[in-house]
């Protein structure tokens, strides 16, 4: 396969998968910002978010103070954000087109409707009358891009890069998500809660999991209270966890086995022993050493695993 190809392929599923991890992000704070809180706690959501996104000196820089109404526009219509959800979207469309000969119709053209469809929604007014809706249907056309795309294209070097790409991006998205959402209630762990606290703890923690689809999951898994610990665990460690880093991992490892060639055996190898520490890693010994410096570090290495992959497959990445 023609390196270029690989690369719009790769691109394309990153750039639906990163729309929908931020709707989920944004769907998360915006149901969160409607439960009793103080005005101090909502702000901090709204600009934990930005950080999850590393999008804080940009959106400062467009809106100075932080408000719900400027993140929520600033992370889904502004076209000047890269990382907002039409930029996105646009970006999946764009590297679709460049390889339409590659694709089948139905993935195609569920990468054209979708596009055109959130330009008309976003144009209507649709997304402020009633966000959460919209958010529920950026999410739906993921897993109708996703699904369209394993139902319908041939089982190739192209299906496995657009798997790649899937998966990396999830698997950065994730620890992001538990990295900021952990270090903003950090005593958790530590000392005696108030009922209150306790209460506030219960619809924090259902919003995270409720963020990842990991909701009814938990409670099918654990069968208990929602604890931290336990959050981590299953959003970090679970194989059988679709969401969680070691899920994505196991399926980074596999795509990358079925493309492989003499110039990538140091890349799997980096793949495989990321993989092999959250195989045989225990949620115990995450705490112990430090959730934050944990998920910092694997954010590194799944970065360099990106840069990697470009280099051995890709366009090659220019500075």
């Amino acid at each position: 396969m023609l390196s270029r190809t690989a690369d719009h392929l790769f691109w394309m599923s990153r750039y639906t998968e990163r729309a929908e991890n931020t709707a989920r992000m944004l769907d998360v704070n915006y149901q969160t910002s409607l439960l009793p809180q103080s005005t101090a706690v909502a702000q901090a959501g709204w600009q934990g978010l930005l950080s999850i996104s590393e999008l804080g000196p940009a959106y400062t820089a467009r809106h100075g103070e932080v408000t719900q109404r400027a993140v929520m526009e600033f992370m889904v219509m502004d076209e000047d954000n890269p990382s907002s959800i039409i930029s996105c979207l646009r970006a999946a469309r764009e590297n679709a087109r460049a390889v339409r000969g590659t694709l089948t119709t139905e993935v195609w053209e569920t990468q054209n409707q979708t596009w055109l469809e959130v330009r008309r929604m976003l144009a209507s007014g649709e997304f402020e009358r009633d966000p959460g809706q919209f958010f529920e249907w950026v999410k739906f056309r993921s897993h109708l891009s996703r699904g369209v795309t394993v139902g319908t294209m041939l089982m190739d070097e192209a299906l496995h890069f657009m798997r790649l790409g899937t998966f990396l991006e999830r698997a950065d998205n994730t620890a992001r998500l538990v990295d900021v959402k952990f270090h903003a209630v950090q005593s958790d762990f530590f000392g005696a809660a108030t009922a209150q606290d306790q209460e506030y703890d219960f619809y924090h923690w259902s919003a995270i999991l409720r963020s990842v689809s990991g909701f009814e999951i938990y409670r099918k898994v654990y069968r208990d209270i929602i604890s931290p610990e336990r959050v981590a665990d299953l959003l970090i460690l679970r194989p059988d966890m679709p969401r969680s880093l070691h899920a994505s991992l196991n399926e980074v490892v596999a795509n990358l086995a079925s493309v492989g060639n003499d110039q990538s055996v140091e890349t799997q190898r980096r793949a495989g022993r990321l993989r092999a520490e959250l195989q045989y890693g225990s949620i115990e010994e995450i705490l112990a050493t430090g959730l934050h410096a944990f998920l910092t570090q694997f954010l590194d290495r799944v970065n360099e695993l990106g840069g990697r992959i470009s280099r051995d497959f890709l366009v090659p990445v220019t500075d």
